[in-house]
């Protein structure tokens, strides 16, 4: 099956110019040939000239589906729950839900019963998050910043008891926050956190 030459991309994600090197096809062939393939469910398409195989969706692990969520929406980071499920701080276990915060703009996106959301926040508020794995993934505090700053304008529920807050560096908490609006200091304190 002409299909199986596509694992010779080697890639977890790539585009249809790929396609078109392996098969030796124009890259107008290849947009149909990927069309094609996304309609027969051997491909995935993410966005715009951005596919992958079905099985390796299947069996990818959980830092190549961080990876690929960093990429639907660029720039994005991991954070909110999925970021403290992730570090083991939160008793809340996610399945096929990612969420991210991103400068640009709120979205989400489904992909074969997963779930990915893009939450904006203010350019100012983009900070705290490290590169781990392949993946930028705010670090604790500032996943947990991220979801008080959004329960605090209504645009987020996260359950609180769920919180191991011995996890947190409280310093690194009190650093952050400084920069964040006073409702969003209020509710740290509401919660105990400051």
């Amino acid at each position: 099956m002409k299909s199986l030459d596509l694992n010779k991309i080697g890639k977890l994600y790539f585009g249809y110019e790929d396609i078109a090197r392996i098969r030796g096809i124009s890259p107008a062939s290849a947009k149909v040939t990927a069309s094609r393939y996304v309609q027969n469910g051997l491909l995935l398409r993410f966005k715009r000239n951005m596919y992958m195989l079905r099985h390796v969706w299947d069996t990818a692990s959980q830092s190549d589906k961080f990876r690929i969520s960093n990429l639907i929406q660029s720039p994005s980071y991991i954070s909110l729950a999925t970021a403290l499920d992730f570090f083991e701080i939160s008793t809340q276990i996610q399945q096929n839900y990612f969420e991210s915060i991103a400068p640009r703009r709120t979205k989400t996106i489904q992909v074969v019963g997963t779930t990915f959301t893009y939450t904006k926040m203010n350019l100012d508020l983009y900070f705290g998050f490290r590169k781990e794995n392949g993946f930028f993934i705010a670090i604790p505090e500032k996943a947990l910043l991220d979801a008080l700053y959004l329960m605090s304008y209504g645009r987020y529920s996260l359950d609180l008891s769920a919180i191991d807050i011995k996890s947190f560096d409280g310093n690194v908490i009190q650093s952050l926050s400084t920069k964040y609006p006073t409702k969003t200091q209020e509710k740290l304190k509401q919660y105990g956190y400051l």
